[in-house]
């Protein structure tokens, strides 16, 4: 693995009104890394990563990401997003909505289509490819909304919760593909609820109630906290559970 950072993180703090929904928080990523971000609802999971992507600014510290201080537009295409809720068109089919997004990205013509028939194939939906999204299935969705955060082949793959609503099998696929691009030197980031996931991650970062409460490789955690699975490890940091 390499040991380039991609993504700094120094004191950064994000609020919202008057609360703080980020306190101190200090990260640095690195290329060819899979990062969990592990923590329940509300914890700043998704404000975190909307931070990272320039969609939130910070009120202190700062984010970097390939060298250049977030938000920044030099970078975007560097970058691939799947969101909590889907973002797409539903009036087009799911082949014109990665056409769409690939234009977006200056990605045009034969490899265009040839990217997204590829991406269609790894979700299981070249036989609905040319139907209307709005026919597609709460999981078919999902399915089509990482198709498009892949679809440009980003250097950094920011994904939250992206498989809630995917059966095992088809979760296992999406895996192999993170590994495959892991292996290809890129990076990415996501947040789970689902522990089997945290466990394939090579680092993990425990969040809650907006601070990072422990950050380690999962088997360094488990170790350090005299647990014997991640979520008595969250118990012992969140200190609900005494070490033994």
């Amino acid at each position: 693995m390499s040991l380039e950072k991609v993504i700094k993180i120094s004191n950064l703090e994000v609020k919202y009104d008057k609360s703080t929904i980020l306190k101190n928080i200090n990260l640095n990523i690195k290329k060819g890394e899979i990062l969990g971000l592990l923590g329940p609802s509300g914890s700043g999971k998704t404000t975190l990563i909307k931070t990272i992507i320039g969609m939130k600014r910070a009120h202190k510290g700062y984010v970097e990401v390939l060298g250049h201080n977030m938000p920044s537009l030099k970078v975007i295409t560097e970058l691939g997003y799947m969101a909590q809720s889907d973002a797409l068109y539903e009036d087009l089919s799911a082949m014109d909505n990665l056409l769409f997004f690939a234009e977006l990205y200056k990605l045009r013509g034969k490899p265009a289509k040839n990217r997204a028939l590829e991406l269609l194939s790894l979700m299981d939906l070249e036989k609905d490819a040319n139907k209307a999204v709005k026919k597609y299935s709460g999981g078919m969705k999902r399915r089509l909304s990482l198709a498009i955060a892949l679809i440009h082949s980003p250097q950094i793959l920011i994904l939250d919760e992206p498989t809630v609503g995917i059966d095992p099998v088809l979760r296992n696929s999406f895996w192999h593909e993170f590994i495959k691009i892991k292996e290809q030197g890129g990076t990415i980031i996501i947040t789970t609820h689902v522990m089997d996931e945290a466990y394939r991650c090579d680092r993990l970062s425990l969040i809650r109630e907006g601070e990072i409460i422990a950050e380690g490789s999962p088997e360094e955690l488990i170790n350090s906290s005299n647990s014997s699975n991640i979520e008595e490890a969250f118990l012992y940091y969140s200190g609900f559970r005494e070490g033994v």
